[in-house]
C-alpha cells in the first residue's frame, strides 16, 4: 500500500476546513434546517475526511461520503459543502474505474441522493429539485470520464511513442550488424573460395593470412560498434577499454575500406573530388555505411571483380557513387540492405538510388552536408 498523495491530502484538507468554517454559518441560516448539532458536524466531517482515501479506494470511498452525505441531508441539516464533498468523490470514481461499472455505482449514488428531495424541509420538492441534484452527480462524473479518456489517450500516445523508438533501436542495431558483419564474411568467403581453388601452399598462405585479417577487422569494428550504442558506451567513447578498439566509422577511413576490398579480390578506383572536411557525425557515419555495403554487394554480386567509387564534397552536400559491372541477364531485388542503406540516406534528409544502370550496377547517394534536413 503506497503513501497518499499530497494532492490527496491537499483537497481533503481544504474539505475538512470549508466543513468547519461554513457549519455556524449554516447553522440556523433557515428557520425550516434543523440546527448543527455534534451528530451533523461528525457526519459532515465523516464526508470531508472520507474523500482522503478516494485514489487508492474510489469505490468504497464514494459508498462512506454517499451514505454521510445522505444521512446528514435526511436528518434535515442544512445544504452546504457536504455536497461538494459528495462531487469530489464521484470524480474520483469516474476517473480511476472503467466506465460501465463507475456507472452503475454513479446510478446508485444519484438514486439514494433523491431520497432527501422528498423529505427535506428546505428543498425545492419534485420536480424542480431533481435538476440540482442531478448536476452533483452527473457533472462531477462527466468531468471525470473526460479525464479518464484524455490520460489513457495520453498514456497510449506515449506508449506507442516508446515502443516506435524500441522499434527504431533494433532496426539501427540490425543495420549496423547486417553492415559489419555483411562485410566482413563477404570477403572471408572470397578470400576462402581463392584459398580453395589455389594449387600452390604460398599462394593459399597469403589468402589465409587475408582471411585471419579481414575477421578481425570485422570483429574489431563489431565491437566497437556495439560499444558505441550499448548503455554507458557513449558515442565515439571507449566504454570496452580494450586496446584494439577501431576507429568509429566514416569517411576518414575510406581508403582502409578500399584496401580491405582490395584484398578480397576486387580492383577498386578510388576518386574524391573536392575538399574532404568533417561531417556532421550522422552524415559521416551513413556515407561511409553506404559505401561499405556497395563494395560488400560487389564482393558478393559483382560480375566483374572491379569497382569504382566516387564521392564529391560539395558546399551544401556529399555526394557518392559506386558502379560496379553486372551480367546482362542479372536481375535486381532490392534487399536488406539496399533498404537499410535507403532507410539510413533518408532519415538525414538525403536520397540514394540504386539498380542497373546499362552493363553496370550504380549506387547513388547525396547526404546533406550540413546534418538532419
Amino acid at each position: 500500500m503506497g503513501r497518499l498523495r499530497p494532492e490527496d491530502v491537499g483537497v481533503s484538507a481544504v474539505l475538512v476546513a470549508l466543513v468547519l468554517v461554513s457549519m455556524p454559518f449554516l447553522d440556523g441560516s433557515s428557520p425550516l434546517d434543523r440546527p448543527v448539532d455534534a451528530l451533523g458536524y461528525a457526519l459532515a466531517l465523516v464526508a470531508a475526511a472520507g474523500t482522503l482515501f478516494r485514489t487508492r479506494w474510489p469505490v468504497p470511498v464514494l459508498g462512506v461520503v454517499t451514505v454521510a452525505t445522505v444521512g446528514y441531508l435526511l436528518l434535515a441539516y442544512p445544504y452546504g459543502p457536504v455536497m461538494l464533498c459528495l462531487a469530489v468523490a464521484v470524480y474520483s470514481l469516474a476517473r480511476r474505474r472503467p466506465l460501465r461499472p463507475a456507472l452503475v455505482y454513479a446510478a446508485g449514488t444519484l438514486v439514494l441522493l433523491v431520497l432527501p428531495v422528498f423529505t427535506h424541509p428546505a428543498g425545492l420538492g419534485v420536480p424542480a429539485g431533481l435538476v440540482p441534484t442531478s448536476a452533483f452527480v452527473a457533472v462531477p462524473f462527466s468531468i471525470g470520464v473526460a479525464r479518464r479518456t484524455w490520460d489513457e489517450a495520453r498514456s497510449a500516445s506515449r506508449a506507442a511513442a516508446e515502443q516506435q523508438a524500441r522499434d527504431d533501436e533494433r532496426l539501427r542495431l540490425a543495420h549496423e550488424v547486417h553492415d559489419v558483419v555483411g562485410h566482413g564474411l563477404a570477403a572471408i568467403q572470397m578470400q576462402a573460395d581463392i584459398a580453395l581453388h589455389l594449387g600452390r601452399p604460398d599462394d593459399a598462405q597469403a589468402a589465409l593470412e587475408a582471411i585471419s585479417r579481414a575477421a578481425n577487422e570485422a570483429l574489431t569494428e563489431l565491437r566497437t560498434t556495439l560499444a558505441d550504442i550499448r548503455p554507458g558506451g557513449g558515442p565515439g567513447g571507449n566504454s570496452g577499454g580494450g586496446p584494439d578498439r577501431a576507429p568509429t566509422a566514416g569517411l576518414a577511413n575510406l581508403e582502409v575500406l578500399a584496401e580491405r576490398v582490395r584484398s578480397a579480390g576486387v580492383a577498386v578506383d578510388l576518386r574524391v573530388t573536392g575538399t574532404p572536411r568533417p561531417l556532421p557525425d550522422a552524415v559521416d557515419l551513413a556515407a561511409y555505411r553506404v559505401l561499405q555495403e556497395s563494395l560488400t554487394n560487389v564482393v558478393k554480386h559483382g560480375a566483374g571483380a572491379a569497382a569504382r567509387v566516387e564521392v564529391a564534397y560539395e558546399p551544401d552536400a556529399v555526394r557518392l557513387a559506386v558502379r560496379n559491372p553486372r551480367s546482362p541477364d542479372g536481375g535486381f531485388v532490392a534487399g536488406f540492405g539496399i533498404t537499410g542503406m535507403r532507410h539510413r540516406v533518408e532519415s538525414l534528409g538525403g536520397r540514394l538510388d540504386a539498380g542497373p544502370v546499362d552493363e553496370s550496377f550504380e549506387v547513388r547517394a547525396a547526404l546533406p552536408a550540413g546534418g538532419v534536413a
